[in-house]
């Protein structure tokens, strides 16, 4: 049961966005897979959008290509550094947890590809410039991108707290 006078209004929050990312992820994949050809598409929007159905061996992006051993282990040690530290998370920032769900649910669709199929389907294939030649992803591979950059947002701003704390002590202030 959720208590909600220790963090259990923020944790349940916790764990929605993260159940989100995953039943959004999911169920993106599901139609992909059940409506487009394997390495074929639909144009969207012509010139900016289109839906190309890949299967990705590697990480989000295309990086670390055919590392797929690696990619669950490292997925399975971010479970247990969460479980390890979970009771921490509900004193957290907002952004802190919001990137934190955003990337555990994300790593988590990834990681239901891969155990099922030995790759991931990715199918969000953006054709405008700049982006003409950018890599093929998913709803996965954008949750963990926006949470990492959730999260390198707040450590930067704790740097700069910290940075201004310390220059006021030097101040003698």
């Amino acid at each position: 049961m959720i208590s909600f006078e220790h963090g259990g209004f923020v944790l349940l929050g916790f764990h929605l966005l993260f159940l989100l990312v995953i039943l959004l992820d999911q169920s993106t994949k599901y139609f992909v897979q059940r409506f487009l050809p394997l390495n074929g598409g639909i144009t969207v929007l012509p010139g900016v959008l289109s839906l190309t159905y890949i299967n990705n061996p590697g990480a989000a992006f295309g990086i670390l290509p055919y590392k797929t051993v690696l990619l669950v282990v490292l997925t399975f040690l971010l479970f247990f550094l969460v479980f390890l530290f979970r009771n921490r998370i509900p004193r957290q920032p907002s952004f802190l947890r919001w990137g934190l769900a955003l990337g555990l649910g994300g790593a988590t669709g990834n990681l239901i590809d891969r155990l099922r199929f030995g790759s991931v389907i990715d199918f969000i294939d953006l054709r405008f410039w700049p982006m003409k030649n950018f890599p093929i992803f998913n709803i996965a591979d954008l949750a963990i991108s926006c949470g990492v950059l959730l999260i390198l947002w707040y450590l930067r701003k704790q740097e700069q707290t910290t940075g201004d704390e310390e220059k006021a002590i030097e101040q003698g202030g």
